[in-house]
C-alpha cells in the first residue's frame, strides 16, 4: 500500500544541507515492504530547483486541485519574500561579480487590465498622490545591497543580492484589488494581481541583463485585516463540505511558493556595473523614498532658490528635483513655472497630500524662517557724539536664532569689525545708570525689535573691549 504526502513541503534546504523530505507532493514516499525487494526499486532523487522564492503568506484553502494558488494580502502590511538559491553557477563567478539583480513587481493578472495597465496606474496615482503601489520595508529586509525605488514606476522595486547568503526582502502593497474593478457598488470581486520576481546575472559588459529565473504567484489585496477575514471564510466554507468534496481542494499552506514563469519584458535602463564590490551607481532616477531625508545632495545647494514665473517646463522639473519634490515630477510634467505658481495652497495639498503640499506651498512662496529675536543696534562713535541729531542715526538689524549672550556678542563684534574674542564682556544700562552684565536669561527676555545704542570701551592694559548697550 502506497501513501501520498498530504501537504507539500515548501521550504527546501540551503546548498550546505541535505534533503530529508521531498519538496512536492508529486513524489511518493518509499515504503519498506517485506514482499518487495528494495534493490529492484530505483532510488527517488528529489528535484532541487536552482532558485526558489517563497512568499510569507498562507494560500487560500478554497482553491481546487490543478488550479493556481491564490494568496490574500493586507494593504500596507509587510510580507517576506525569501530568496533561496541552489544555483551551481555561483561558484564560477568571481567575488566581485557574485551579486545578482532581482526585480519585484506587482502587475495585473487579468489580460484586460494588462492592456490598460499604464492608464490604470496613472489613474491610481492621481487618486493617491505621493503614494506607491509597491514599497520596500528596508528595516526588515536582510541581505539586500543597494535597493532601488524608482519614483516613475510605482509598482516595481529592485535590489542586488548574494545567492550564497541568506536574503529576505519585505514588501508592502498599498493598493487594494477593488480599486481596479469596473463596478463599484459594493460586494464586487476585486481584481487579482501577480507578484513576479525576475532575476538576472551580470553580463560581459558589467550590466545585469542575462536572465536567470522568473517566478510569480496570484494574490488579492484587501484593506487591513480583510485578508485574515477572507482566509477564515474560505476555511469555514471548505470545512462545511463533505469529505469527498474536500479532496477536490488544495490543502492550505502557511507559505506560498512562487511558480516559474516567463520573464517580464524589461524596457527600463539596466543597472550600471559596480565600481567596487558592494557599491552600485544608477544612471537613471535617483534612489528615493518618500521621506525628504533621501533627497539628493544637490537640494542643499539651492534650497532657498525661488521658482520664477518665466521658468520653462524643463526648468520647473529641475526646480522640483532640487527642492526634494522628485516624486511629483510626473504629476507636474506639463507645468511651467507660471502654472505651478498659480496653484493655491489648497490645490497643492489635494494633489500632493497635506505634508508635502504645505512644504511645496512654502517653497513656491520662498518663505524664509523668521528669526526668533530681532534687535536694532546703532554704533556709538566719537563722530556721532559731536551732534545730538538722532534723526541721522542709522540702525542695523541683528537676527538671533539661539538667543544667547555669546551669539549677541558675535553679532555686535561684526558691527564694530573687531574679533569676537576681543569683547570681554557686554552689559546693558539699567536704572540710575548702572551697568548690568548681560546673561543668556536677559537676552531671552529682551522684547522683539528693541533698539540700542552700542559703544565700546577699551579696558586698561588690555586689547579687549567692554561693550555697553544703552
Amino acid at each position: 500500500m502506497l501513501f501520498w504526502h498530504s501537504q507539500p513541503e515548501h521550504y527546501w534546504p540551503t546548498p550546505a544541507e541535505h534533503y530529508q523530505n521531498p519538496p512536492s507532493g508529486i513524489y511518493r514516499e518509499t515504503i519498506q515492504l517485506p514482499f518487495l525487494k528494495q534493490e529492484d526499486q530505483p532510488p527517488i532523487i528529489p528535484l532541487c530547483p536552482a532558485f526558489q522564492c517563497i512568499l510569507g503568506a498562507p494560500s487560500s484553502p478554497a482553491i481546487k486541485m490543478h488550479e493556481e494558488t491564490l494568496t490574500y494580502l493586507n494593504q500596507g502590511q509587510s510580507y517576506e519574500i525569501r530568496m533561496l538559491s541552489n544555483w551551481k553557477g555561483v561558484g564560477e563567478l568571481s567575488e566581485g561579480r557574485r551579486l545578482l539583480r532581482s526585480v519585484v513587481r506587482v502587475v495585473f493578472h487579468d489580460r484586460r487590465l494588462q492592456y490598460s495597465e499604464r492608464q490604470q496606474l496613472e489613474s491610481w496615482q492621481l487618486n493617491h498622490p505621493g503614494d506607491r503601489i509597491l514599497d520596500l520595508d528596508v528595516p526588515l529586509t536582510v541581505g539586500v545591497t543597494d535597493p532601488l525605488v524608482n519614483p516613475n514606476t510605482l509598482n516595481t522595486i529592485e535590489f542586488l543580492w548574494d545567492p550564497s547568503k541568506r536574503t529576505s526582502v519585505f514588501i508592502q502593497v498599498h493598493c487594494i484589488s477593488t480599486e481596479f474593478t469596473q463596478r463599484k457598488n459594493g460586494g464586487e470581486k476585486g481584481a487579482p494581481f501577480r507578484i513576479q520576481v525576475d532575476t538576472y546575472k551580470g553580463d560581459a559588459n558589467g550590466g545585469f541583463t542575462e536572465h536567470l529565473y522568473s517566478c510569480s504567484c496570484q494574490v488579492k489585496v484587501f484593506k487591513p485585516k480583510g485578508a485574515d477575514r477572507k482566509q477564515k471564510t474560505d476555511r469555514e466554507k471548505v470545512e462545511k463540505r463533505s469529505a469527498l468534496e474536500r479532496e477536490k481542494y488544495q490543502p492550505a499552506c502557511e507559505t506560498t511558493v512562487l511558480t516559474e514563469c516567463i520573464p517580464w519584458p524589461d524596457i527600463e535602463a539596466p543597472r550600471s556595473p559596480p565600481s567596487t564590490p558592494g557599491c552600485f551607481r544608477m544612471p537613471t532616477p535617483e534612489r528615493v523614498c518618500a521621506s525628504p531625508v533621501c533627497a539628493s545632495d544637490s537640494s542643499t545647494e539651492s534650497s532657498g532658490e525661488s521658482l520664477s514665473p518665466s521658468s520653462s517646463i524643463s526648468e520647473t522639473q529641475q526646480w522640483l528635483v532640487r527642492n526634494r519634490f522628485s516624486n511629483y515630477c510626473r504629476t507636474f510634467s506639463n507645468f511651467t513655472g507660471a502654472d505651478l505658481l498659480k496653484l493655491s495652497r489648497k490645490d497643492l495639498t489635494q494633489i500632493c497630500g497635506v505634508a508635502d503640499g504645505i512644504r511645496l506651498a512654502h517653497s513656491l512662496s520662498a518663505r524664509s524662517v523668521r528669526p526668533r529675536l530681532t534687535l536694532y543696534i546703532a554704533t556709538d562713535t566719537p563722530e556721532k557724539k559731536t551732534t545730538d541729531d538722532t534723526s541721522q542715526t542709522v540702525y542695523q538689524e541683528l537676527y538671533l536664532e539661539e538667543i544667547t549672550a555669546a551669539e549677541l556678542t558675535t553679532k555686535v563684534a561684526d558691527l564694530f569689525s573687531v574679533p569676537a574674542n576681543h569683547i570681554q564682556q557686554i552689559s546693558r544700562t539699567g536704572p540710575h545708570g548702572i551697568h548690568i552684565l548681560l546673561s543668556d536669561t536677559m537676552v531671552r527676555h529682551m522684547p522683539d525689535e528693541s533698539c540700542f545704542m552700542a559703544s565700546l570701551q577699551k579696558l586698561q592694559n588690555s586689547d579687549s573691549f567692554h561693550c555697553i548697550l544703552r
